[in-house]
């Protein structure tokens, strides 16, 4: 963040400095047991703890009550964090990248921030970190940037109409993507058409000046044209950047050539799955926008490396077992993704394939349909082995029916763990994925343990 004085910072949300008036130079946090050195800690009151017990020690606070350490006070530290958040931005004038969908965020996200780092030498891109994509998230990653940022790589998410509007409020965008609307989060909206509206108010936001970035291979991300004066750069396989000939290696990695107003480029990509070509293209279509060439984006998204954990990494055990760690989150698209991605490795290495899944949440009335749905996927792609984790996430095995070699349901990740690794050996390769709350990186680490002889 740049170097603000408390007073500084109470002037421009409408706050109260109680206590010294001290200089902030460190980043915005809510965490207290990762306190940041000279930074500002934002005490917020949930449902289970109170920020303000943990202020003490801390350089400088914003909270809505006076705190043992220098204090800004305001009616809510939530809504005061954006509007600091929207100040600095104001002063620093880096251009904001921002996307939004049902899937695909992050992965798009990592690519984008990658590239422009590449082809911005010497100026720095500060993008999104972990799921910091909410009404706390996306201010403290605008405060992560410095007088040297360029440009703000900021992944939105919303449960609701009127979400990303506010966030656009925080952090407007020049260029704004919306990459899909899936089923991610359809019980908190209602339906794909709620989705639809909520996603698409990040181009309403755009300046006439901007660019909006629609998949053109979503008819109700398509047809979100009309909702913005900006100019509209489509990708897709229907798209103004597109792609052909994807091959896949031994772990899933794919290669293509990229596509866009008569050029083309070769690209290989260090991740697995062939859904990441959708996801590269998408950033190549928001760097283009941004004025990069195609030759220059398609060489910076061959080098670029994943930012985030737990999405699609893959490790392999010293005796040969192969992992793929996508526990990040799901949902059924992404579910299938990385169910092709397994298919893919399993096929090119000749190895047997196993999929340890748990439950998808926030699907409301879609949860049952859905988990059958990718039990479904699991048998038409033939996985050998199917273990699911859980008793919420049964409606898998009932998908998957006799369409799957052998299917196990587990009371737990501990049963699952233990299962997988009396029973997976070097030749083969396994996919551990559920939604965030189910915490299965825990199974991974159980699976990546040197095995005793």
């Amino acid at each position: 963040m740049i170097p603000l004085r408390l007073s500084e910072i109470a002037a421009a949300v409408g706050g109260v400095v109680h206590g010294e008036d001290v200089l902030v130079t460190g980043h915005a946090y809510v965490d207290s047991r990762l306190p940041v050195p000279g930074g500002l800690f934002v005490a917020i009151v949930g449902e289970r703890t109170d920020g303000h017990e943990y202020a003490d020690g801390a350089h400088a606070v914003l909270g809505s009550r006076p705190t043992g350490a220098p204090t800004v006070v305001v009616t809510d530290p939530v809504v005061a964090l954006g509007t600091l958040a929207r100040h600095v931005l104001d002063r620093l004038g880096a251009t904001v990248l921002a996307m939004t969908g049902s899937q695909g965020k992050t992965g798009t996200k990592d690519y984008l921030a990658a590239v422009l780092g590449a082809l911005t030498p010497g100026d720095t891109v500060v993008a999104t970190a972990a799921n910091n994509n909410n009404e706390l998230g996306v201010p403290l990653t605008v405060l992560r940037a410095g007088t040297d940022t360029t440009h703000l790589v900021v992944e939105m998410g919303a449960r609701g109409v009127g979400h990303i509007d506010y966030l656009c409020s925080i952090a407007p965008p020049g260029i704004a993507a919306v990459l899909n609307v899936g089923t991610a989060h359809v019980g908190e909206f209602g339906g794909r058409d709620q989705i639809a509206r909520a996603k698409g108010e990040i181009v309403e936001s755009l300046p006439a000046g901007g660019a909006a970035v629609l998949n053109a291979d979503d008819p109700l991300v398509a047809a979100m044209a009309p909702r913005t004066g900006a100019r509209v750069i489509t990708f897709g396989e229907a798209g103004d950047v597109t792609w052909h000939s994807v091959r896949l290696d031994a772990l899933g990695r794919p290669a293509f050539v990229l596509e866009h107003d008569g050029a083309s480029s070769e690209v290989q990509l260090l991740q697995s799955g062939a859904h990441q070509v959708q996801n590269a293209a998408a950033a190549a279509a928001m760097a283009i926008a941004a004025g990069f060439s195609l030759p220059e984006v398609a060489s910076a998204l061959a080098g670029a490396a994943s930012a985030s954990r737990w999405r699609m990494e893959l490790a392999e055990r010293a005796d040969g077992l192969v992992v793929i760690n996508d526990t990040y989150n799901a949902n059924p698209d992404s579910m299938r993704a990385a169910l092709e991605a397994l298919r893919s490795i399993g096929t090119s290495g000749s190895r047997r394939t196993l999929a340890v899944l748990g439950e998808m949440k926030e699907l409301g009335s879609e949860h049952d349909a859905g988990h059958r749905a990718v039990g479904a996927e699991a048998a038409r792609m033939a996985v050998d082995v199917l273990v699911v984790v859980g008793e919420a996430a049964r409606g898998i095995a009932e998908g998957a029916g006799s369409g799957v070699g052998e299917v196990i349901v587990t009371a737990g990740r501990e049963e699952a763990a233990a299962w997988v690794r009396q029973n997976a050996g070097p030749e083969d390769v396994v996919l551990v994925k559920a939604s965030r709350g189910v915490a299965l990186e825990w199974v991974v680490d159980q699976l990546l343990e040197e095995t005793t002889p």
